[in-house]
């Protein structure tokens, strides 16, 4: 006996382990606190130092693209006026066109056409174009625009996707000759790739190029070049902003973290991306640096709940005792005798005495609701039967109007239980609308309602019922055909016994003004 009895003293939780217990728990509750946001705040630096990296060098190589493009330019526009000065000599147009070619590497190929589109040198010899005219994109747009230009990605003459870089040649006097073209090879080895194939990283970050229409120019994965990517939050940012930076969801649907960059003689944009988990994996190191600062400080926050709970469980377990009483009618006395003498003690009395009250009042609150229809806010058939008693304990005459939506059914069918739900709260709206404050109203059934009328004549139910059909009627719900119902209306005085005949009776009648054709109103005579 006396082993149970220590056996249960050392196993019971009584306050002040409770104390001891919940101190622990906010302890590690702290420590939790304390880990994730540091876990937040290195978190955000790591990511908003890699977004601040990726635009800066997305930055970097939209200046050194531009600064090539213009080389390039440069290049065309010097072969451009000894062009001018020899259109005629094909020799020395083929030259040039060759020196271009491979002097620099900058360009896959070189053209020169006369004004009409008519290739007169290219380079190199295997694309054998001498002679023809060029109806390619790019070309129709060098002929026309007679300016410098960088085209857009287009399938050329020798089924290759390319963009043309182009300068008009002119004679002294201003005559337009034709123009001399370089094109870069998109899917293929090309001084593009070269400059910006060098930046591939390992951890999985990759660099893109997009033209001005989100057609992809340059992509780690070559097969996407030429894609048109759809409209994305970054690329319509780019549209607005010349760099920057945000967080964007990968095709694989992994988070990335892009900085951009736009080229400004050609409108490209250069997107630099870095999967955001490998910007995180250095985190997971540093948490554990964190946890071993956070450790110490915990244990001595326990220590020093341990010694106090010991001086303040007294009041506390006298509040936590009652507390288990508070069915007890009693039990806010015995309460606000209890003293408090240190601030949380006595906040928590006031806490309990609080909790007490507004437990009474969730009381009451629940039976109203076991009372009530959820979708509605009407009686239900049990708030219903409550009034009835009521009713028949004060001997008070009422008239009762029974009612039902017609072919209330194939508008579920027809249009889904989302809309019936929706038709059911129009129509208790209008039963609301048209019914008077000391007025009953109650749903009975899924498309069944019953409005009672305390001390009604069964004449003036009768308005109130037809007045309700006639809105009904003439309700107009967006979407779905218009809605009937039918009504059934019956008096009740207390000399004629239990008032649930009234209910019977008013169902009958609703029942015949059905059978006779819905969408009408039928009164049970006494």
């Amino acid at each position: 006996m006396l082993r149970s009895l220590l056996s249960s003293s050392l196993f019971r939780i009584d306050l002040r382990r409770l104390i001891l217990i919940l101190a622990v728990m906010s302890a590690f509750v702290t420590l939790a606190n304390s880990f994730y946001a540091s876990y937040r705040v290195q978190r955000q630096l790591l990511i908003d130092n890699t977004l601040e990296e990726n635009r800066v060098y997305a930055t970097k190589l939209a200046s050194s693209t531009e600064q090539f493009i213009k080389s390039m330019q440069k290049q065309l526009a010097y072969s451009a006026v000894i062009a001018a000065g020899h259109f005629d000599d094909p020799a020395i147009l083929q030259s040039e066109t060759a020196r271009l070619k491979y002097q620099t590497d900058s360009f896959n190929s070189v053209v020169i056409t006369n004004a009409r589109g008519k290739v007169l040198a290219t380079s190199p010899d295997s694309l054998q174009l001498v002679g023809h005219a060029l109806t390619t994109p790019g070309a129709v747009e060098a002929l026309k625009e007679r300016r410098p230009l960088i085209s857009k990605p287009y399938i050329s003459a020798a089924q290759n996707l390319v963009i043309i870089i182009s300068t008009p040649v002119f004679t002294a006097d201003g005559k337009y000759l034709g123009y001399i073209g370089g094109t870069i090879y998109l899917k293929q080895k090309s001084i593009l790739n070269e400059l910006l194939g060098e930046h591939f990283y390992r951890d999985g970050s990759y660099i893109t190029v997009l033209d001005e229409d989100r057609r992809i120019l340059y992509h780690r994965d070559a097969s996407r070049i030429g894609e048109v990517m759809k409209p994305h939050p970054m690329t319509e940012i780019v549209r607005t902003a010349t760099n920057g930076s945000l967080m964007v969801e990968g095709v694989g649907g992994d988070q990335m973290l892009a900085g951009y960059a736009v080229v400004p003689s050609s409108g490209w944009e250069i997107v630099t991306l870095r999967p955001t988990d490998a910007t995180l994996k250095p985190l997971e190191g540093l948490m554990v640096k964190v946890l071993k600062h956070l450790t110490p400080l915990a244990v001595l926050t326990l220590l020093a709940v341990w010694l106090f709970s010991r001086l303040i469980a007294r009041p506390l377990w006298l509040l936590a005792r009652n507390a288990n009483e508070m069915d007890n009618p009693d039990v806010s006395v015995n309460i606000r005798e209890i003293p408090s003498w240190y601030f949380e003690s006595n906040q928590l009395k006031r806490a309990l005495l609080i909790g007490i009250s507004l437990l009474q009042k969730k009381i009451g609150k629940l039976k109203f609701e076991a009372q009530t229809d959820p979708m509605t806010g009407l009686f239900n058939r049990r708030g219903l039967a409550m009034t009835l008693e009521s009713v028949a304990q004060l001997r008070q005459q009422f008239s009762v109007i029974a009612l039902d939506i017609d072919h209330f059914k194939s508008i579920n069918d027809s249009y889904g239980h989302d809309v019936g739900d929706e038709v059911i709260k129009s129509m208790a709206e209008q039963i609301r609308h048209n019914a008077r404050e000391t007025d009953i109203l109650c749903r009975v059934g899924g498309e069944e309602f019953l409005v009672l009328l305390p001390r009604t004549a069964l004449a003036e139910a009768e308005m109130i019922a037809e007045r309700l059909r006639e809105n009904v009627e003439s309700l107009e719900l967006p979407g779905i055909r218009p809605i009937t119902i039918s009504l059934g209306v019956a008096h009740w005085h207390y000399l004629q016994g239990d008032p649930d005949t009234s209910l019977k009776r008013a169902d009958e009648a609703l029942y015949k003004a059905k059978q006779d054709g819905r969408n009408r109103l039928v009164v049970s005579e006494p």
